[in-house]
């Protein structure tokens, strides 16, 4: 029985996604990873085959790319994602602590931790002046610690923040 990301559907629909940029750019494979997560939220399994056969290189090397490239992911992410910038500016004014204290407030609360995921550092957001620096949902958070990351988190679920 074929697993729901080796479906033909699954395939079709990637490869509706990717022949374009094969077709118009040089070198598209890391192109065509972003767009199938941009589509999916991740890369599934049978995508890397698809991509591989579009753009006449091997499976290989579309996975070289993919497992290069920490922000391109194998499965869907959390909800609501947080990630605490870990670069050496924040690091400076108290990120490894903060990071420590999220981590905390997330054991002591399951749903939380459950659409917050496992905390997955960044490097650096270019807000250096207003460190500790914080994503949630996508969205950049100075000067974060807990209350304002627990504040960005239930603005996203009642649906006040993208």
């Amino acid at each position: 029985m074929a697993r729901e990301q080796d479906s033909p559907e699954l395939g079709a629909a990637v490869r509706a996604l990717v022949a374009p940029l094969a077709a118009t750019e040089a070198g598209p494979v890391l192109l065509c990873l972003q767009k199938v997560q941009e589509h999916f939220g991740y890369v599934p399994d049978g995508a890397v085959a698809v991509i591989a056969d579009v753009c006449n290189i091997t499976r290989a090397d579309v996975h070289g790319v993919f497992s290069y490239y920490s922000d391109l992911k194998q499965a869907p992410g959390p909800a609501v994602p947080v990630r605490i910038c870990a670069a050496e500016a924040c690091q400076a004014v108290g990120a490894r602590a903060l990071a420590k204290a999220w981590r905390e407030q997330c054991e002591g609360d399951p749903q939380l931790a459950q659409d917050t995921g496992v905390d997955e550092p960044v490097y650096c957001l270019g807000n250096c002046a207003l460190g500790p620096a914080a994503l949630v949902n996508g969205e950049l958070v100075g000067r974060a610690d807990v209350p304002a990351l627990v504040g960005a988190v239930a603005a996203v679920r009642s649906g006040e923040s993208s």
